[in-house]
Formats: C-alpha cells, structure tokens, sequence
C-alpha cells in the first residue's frame, strides 16, 4: 500500500487519533518566531489539528496534504479551504513566516528531503523558520502500510549540510504524546541563512 493511499483508505481513523493530541509544547519552540499575526504554512497538515490551533491564536495560516480525504476533513475542521498537492508542487515565493512539517516530512525518502527542504526555503521570507518532526531512528522504508524515513541526530546534520540557505536553529527529542504511543520524535527548527 502507498502512503497515498493508506491516508485516503484511513483519514477517518487517523483524524480522530490525532485531532485530540496536545502538542502545545511542540507550538511553543516555533511560535517564539513567528511574529503576531505571522503568516504560516501547515505542510501535511493531515486533520487539521495545527491549523486550527494557529488560526485560534490569530495568525493567518494555510494549509495542504496529499489526501483528498485528509484535506475534506482538515477544510470542516478549520473553517479554510485545504490544498490538495503533493509536497514537490510547493512553488510559492518569501510568502510564510513559518512553515509547521508535523510528522510530515517523515512520509519523504530521505534521498528526496533535500529537493523539498529547498523548496521549503524559498517559501520563507528571510526571517522565517521551518519546523519538522520525525520519528527517533534510523529506519527507511514501508512500516505500517506508509513510507517512513526516521532521522538521527547525525543523519539531519548530513542532510542540513548538504543544504544551502538553511541552518539548524534548534532540535530537541520528545516523546509521542498520545498514551497509546511509544515513540520518540526527533525535531527541529530551521532558519534561513
């Protein structure tokens, strides 16, 4: 199964067990930079969770993922119409404060991050950050009926440096939140520059 296709076959199923996972810590490391009313792009946003909590703290947010489905949901949950487009489509210009990769990038082989991470760049405006999760490990491949590429510490240095424009303004390690859930997520916050 793709990681397309699990999203449209179970976006029901993984709304309702994302849509109620506090992550208000995670808001608090990329918000600091974020400027009032800042503009931000939730990049995969799948429920809608993110988007929702942003726009309730008044910035001007938009979103996309690669699921129909996943985009019908998130558009009823946040009151905004979600873009349905595939990371790669991303082609906007010093449009976004920030851009919010939750557990999204993650779906992207790792031999492909650097192509997205750049089109990511040139979508912040000079001052804006990007923030991305992945799970904790050095795994890549199919799990769970999706594509997952996990990230070590040292293996996000390797791809931060092959990258120009972009330098790691912070990372920290976490632990999932849901109580179901024992994973560790490795994150990070990325400046231009």
């Amino acid at each position: 199964m793709s990681t397309g296709r699990y999203y449209q076959e179970n976006s029901k199923d993984f709304f309702e067990g994302t849509i109620n996972a506090d992550v208000s810590d995670l808001y608090g490391h990329f918000l600091k930079y974020i400027p009032t009313e800042g503009s931000i792009l939730d990049f995969g946003c799948g429920s809608g969770r993110d988007t929702k909590a942003f726009l309730d703290q008044g910035f001007v947010v938009e979103a996309i993922d690669a699921s129909s489905e996943m985009c019908k949901l998130a558009s009823a949950h946040t009151g905004i119409k979600v873009r349905c487009m595939d990371f790669s489509e991303l082609s906007d210009v010093n449009k976004y404060d920030g851009i919010w990769a939750c557990a999204s990038l993650l779906h992207v082989a790792n031999v492909n991050l650097p192509s997205i991470l750049s089109k990511m760049c040139v979508a912040l405006k000079e001052t804006g950050v990007i923030y991305a999760s992945f799970k904790l490990g050095d795994f890549e491949g199919e799990r769970d009926g999706r594509y997952f590429t996990d990230m070590t510490e040292d293996r996000f240095n390797k791809l931060i440096m092959s990258l120009d424009g972009l330098n790691l303004i912070e990372k920290w390690c976490s632990e999932d939140v849901r109580s179901d859930r024992n994973v560790s997520w490795f994150n990070a916050i990325l400046g231009r520059g």
